[in-house]
């Protein structure tokens, strides 16, 4: 199995757990926080996309979708365009009152476009230095599987939430 197969595989894992977690989600469950510090489903679901859709737009040295196409006006965020949801607290996490069919619209948009990406790619792309900032600097593979894992985390906590707010009674 090549290497894109496999990075293709763990970016459609993804899929499926933001999928799971916004099926059938109406804006209270969305929105349910465990406490007021808590973060949401909606702001999970938007900070993990716009995560994904930075970094492979980066790596592809293309606009990010967020802007070019459209989905930053669509969601009307009280936020800076470039703002992908580090550093946030409380009230920004409040802020993204999305519903369930834009956060998966945005999400399914940033998808297809990171596996047309990664069609793109061959064996030795993988390697190539992308980021120097780093010791030892940043190579592809390891740029993809950062994605990956902060994505992949970020999926699984909004399938917790979404059961904290199943055993509140809102599902």
């Amino acid at each position: 199995m090549l290497t894109t197969d496999l990075i293709a595989d763990a970016f459609g894992r993804i899929q499926g757990a933001v999928h799971a977690a916004l099926v059938g989600a109406g804006p209270e469950l969305l929105r349910y926080r465990a406490d007021r510090e808590a973060n949401t489903i909606a702001w999970l679901v938007w900070h993990l996309t716009r995560v994904q859709d930075n970094h492979v737009a980066d790596l592809m040295g293309e606009p990010q979708l967020w802007t070019s196409a459209g989905w930053q006006k669509r969601f009307n965020l009280p936020f800076a365009p470039n703002a992908t949801g580090y550093g946030q607290g409380s009230t920004e996490v409040a802020a993204v009152r999305a519903g369930a069919d834009l956060l998966q619209g945005y999400f399914d948009a940033v998808h297809e476009r990171t596996l047309g990406y990664l069609g793109t790619l061959h064996e030795d792309d993988f390697s190539r230095i992308v980021d120097t900032r780093w010791t030892p600097p940043v190579t592809l593979a390891v740029r993809l599987v950062s994605v990956i894992a902060d994505d992949l985390q970020h999926a699984g906590q909004a399938a917790y939430v979404r059961g904290l707010a199943q055993r509140a009674g809102l599902l």
